[in-house]
């Protein structure tokens, strides 16, 4: 008797434990997955679009509140929507569209990732089409479900190519 009591209050002290352990994890927080390095790399399309727009309010929509840009064209560091958007109005006269030349992406989370690499940029000026080879960082986080970018670093290449 003595060993089916035992044997019964083991198998009723397993089942809440079972039951117990399924009830919080059921109540763990779930965690989203990594993106994949191509979905990164696919936000420079669509921050490439808002260019297309010609439109800097668009653009300045894919930098977070507090975004910091290191513009190419510019030795100004915009560090607030404003600065931003002051830059892109100027930017977006030479009617620019990038191209990834190489891409470089870590992703370090489930809510933050880095491209870095080389692009060109296809830039209309004095009426005459010309090309710029840069070299860039964005920094990107998840936001309120939104990737945006944080840190934007592009810089003229140094060299001729």
């Amino acid at each position: 008797m003595r060993k089916q009591l035992v044997g019964v209050t083991a198998l009723a002290a397993t089942a809440l434990l079972v039951t117990g352990c399924a009830s919080n994890a059921a109540e763990a927080p779930k965690q989203d997955a990594k993106p994949a390095p191509a979905q990164i790399q696919a936000l420079f399309a669509d921050w490439n679009e808002a260019l297309a727009t010609g439109d800097p309010q668009k653009v300045a929509d894919r930098y977070a509140p507090n975004a910091v840009l290191l513009p190419t064209v510019s030795n100004q560091v915009r560090s607030t929507r404003a600065e931003i958007v002051d830059y892109f109005e100027h930017f977006l006269q030479s009617k620019p569209s990038g191209t990834i030349l190489d891409s470089h992406v870590a992703v370090l989370d489930a809510d933050d990732a880095i491209d870095a690499g080389t692009y060109r940029f296809a830039l209309t000026k004095d009426g005459k089409p010309t090309t710029v080879d840069a070299r860039y960082t964005f920094v990107y986080e998840k936001i309120d479900g939104k990737w945006l970018i944080v840190n934007h670093h592009s810089s003229a290449m140094p060299e001729t190519v």
